[in-house]
């Protein structure tokens, strides 16, 4: 006699455990983020919100200064220093472009023939910042002097006879002119070009140069068509960590120039710690950062790597 088995009854689905969210794991990022928002705010925000209350304040050092809003200070620093911004942009522009020059020549040479001497010439690149800023720009002034090997082999190869025409020497002067200045800032700044450069170079893989090759490509067509666009970060990195500082130095300007060839930054240096106009010199400081700004988002933007911003 055969006996019908029953069915088990169906499995019914059992419902998850209910467990409290992790509410500790959730704030971490947010605590890591703290010591680096508060150094922002203490050191970034705070003289930033001092700065343009001093911007738009009016009175005297003996009197002391008021918030007035008087915002016609910006109209007239921009009114009456004008010049210096014009000059500090054509500076900047002229060092980094120098910079972009001399320095991709040699990162390449260091990313992809300089083999086992690769370390010693990043040793060479990164040994002036061993040294102080204003002995480097000191030395310059040795170097440019008056009657020495410089000038001499710039009078005999008829240099200064077109820089002088172009308004960039005086005579058989070099120092206290604008090429004096610009070659102070195209030497101090050089290695923050060379060294976004070469980082970007050493990324690209070498197979892409080797299958243009395959291709029938020629070197300069290689150059232009792989190895330029694929360092372009590089290229973009390096030029505006040189041309932001370099528009706002005074340094080489005050050592290596003239009454002349000031730049905005030694405006701001001189009503800041001389005239003791800080209002004015707040401004500047504003204007310059605002002009800065500008001209980095359009260029930027202009070169399609807006990722970088």
């Amino acid at each position: 006699m055969s006996t019908l088995t029953e069915a088990p009854p169906p499995l019914t689905p059992t419902a998850p455990d209910k467990r409290p969210p992790r509410t500790r794991g959730r704030w971490t990022p947010y605590w890591l983020l703290l010591p680096g928002v508060l150094w922002l705010v203490v050191f970034f925000v705070a003289p930033m919100v001092y700065q343009a209350s001093t911007s738009v304040q009016t009175g005297s050092l003996e009197e002391g200064y008021k918030v007035t809003w008087h915002f016609v200070t910006y109209w007239d620093a921009v009114s009456e220093y004008w010049p210096q911004f014009l000059r500090s942009v054509a500076y900047a522009a002229s060092a980094t472009v120098l910079c972009l020059l001399l320095g991709y020549p040699l990162a390449y040479l260091i990313a992809f023939r300089a083999g086992r001497w690769r370390n010693l010439i990043m040793i060479l690149v990164i040994a002036p910042f061993f040294t102080s800023f204003l002995i480097r720009t000191l030395a310059w002034k040795t170097i440019l002097a008056d009657g020495g090997p410089v000038v001499g082999a710039l009078n005999t190869l008829h240099v200064l006879d077109v820089t002088g025409w172009l308004g960039w020497t005086s005579g058989d002067r070099v120092l206290a002119t604008p090429l004096a200045v610009v070659c102070g800032l195209t030497y101090n700044f050089l290695p923050f070009m060379i060294l976004p450069l070469y980082t970007s170079l050493e990324r690209i893989d070498g197979r892409l140069h080797e299958a243009a090759g395959d291709l029938y490509a020629k070197p300069s067509t290689v150059f232009r068509k792989v190895t330029f666009p694929l360092s372009m970060p590089g290229v973009v990195s390096g030029t505006l960590l040189t041309f932001i500082p370099a528009t706002g130095d005074y340094v080489n300007a005050s050592l290596l120039g003239s009454a002349d060839t000031g730049m905005i930054g030694n405006v701001i240096q001189s009503q800041f710690l001389r005239v003791l106009d800080y209002p004015t010199a707040a401004a500047l400081s504003f204007l310059l950062m605002a002009a800065i700004l500008a001209m980095v988002t359009f260029y930027i933007r202009r070169s399609g790597t807006e990722d970088l911003v």
